[in-house]
């Protein structure tokens, strides 16, 4: 190839990097921290399909919901609970129009992998062979909440209560668990599916426990509008469904 020939490759080949990079956009997602792995493989496809950059803030639903209140920059929010997305709506943060309840989930109970113990209901953690048992804070994370729902429902949790060891999320009641820390957690089932390092003890009965729905929207001072909302729109794809799917989420739609 002759150099003038060169210099057009090389000067089409910028000119083209520019126009991907000036249609580009950072979307920051702050999302509910037992969906981590299933957002960064659909991420992985939307990437490399939109050339937009996302950005994740994985944590607690209760923590990211308060950060939003207080003015942190998000384009979307992944609540693991409609309660959190319900006191953003609230307070008019979130686009209402582009809400969506999307996943749902299911209880388990977990215990390290090389544990003895036999957990064959709720009751069952309330033997002397049970010192404490992790729950993500059931005072106000989404994991938490549901647990004790459910443990109330069994009319167990005022013995259970003085057990709980009370963790920021429900990933790290899962890794109090994982480390033996604590005897047994409650934790979502897509969470216990991802360790090598525990076991599920008990599945709690979908008619036993509370509706788990995890809500998914837009925030009103995003600067990333249109993008922010296409992703939205792939989040609620059939590929994106698919993902979750395999995360052991089930899909509410």
């Amino acid at each position: 190839m002759k150099l003038h020939q060169l210099k057009s490759v090389f000067v089409s080949s910028l000119i083209l990097l520019v126009v991907v990079g000036a249609h580009a956009a950072e979307i920051t997602v702050f999302a509910a921290v037992s969906l981590t792995d299933s957002l960064k493989q659909i991420t992985a496809a939307y990437e490399e399909e939109s050339g937009d950059k996302i950005i994740f803030n994985f944590g607690a639903s209760s923590t990211l919901a308060r950060q939003i209140e207080e003015g942190a920059p998000a384009d979307i929010f992944f609540s693991a609970d409609e309660a959190k997305m319900d006191g953003l709506e609230k307070k008019d943060l979130i686009d209402a129009t582009t809400r969506k309840s999307r996943l749902g989930n299911s209880l388990v109970v977990v215990v390290a992998a090389d544990s003895v113990l036999q957990i064959q209901s709720a009751s069952d953690l309330t033997n002397g062979s049970v010192q404490k048992v992790a729950l993500a804070d059931p005072k106000a994370v989404p994991a938490g909440i549901y647990a004790k729902s459910w443990l109330e429902k069994q009319q167990v949790w005022l013995m259970i209560g003085p057990k709980v060891v009370p963790t920021e999320n429900v990933r790290a009641a899962l890794a109090a668990v994982e480390s033996g820390n604590v005897d047994a957690g409650v934790v979502y089932k897509t969470d216990a599916n991802i360790s090598k390092k525990v076991k599920v003890a008990y599945e709690v009965p979908v008619a036993d426990a509370p509706v788990i729905s995890y809500s998914m929207a837009f925030v009103k001072e995003s600067k990333q509008s249109d993008a922010a909302k296409k992703f939205l729109n792939y989040l609620d794809s059939k590929e994106a469904g698919d993902i979750f799917k395999k995360f052991g989420f089930s899909l509410r739609n």
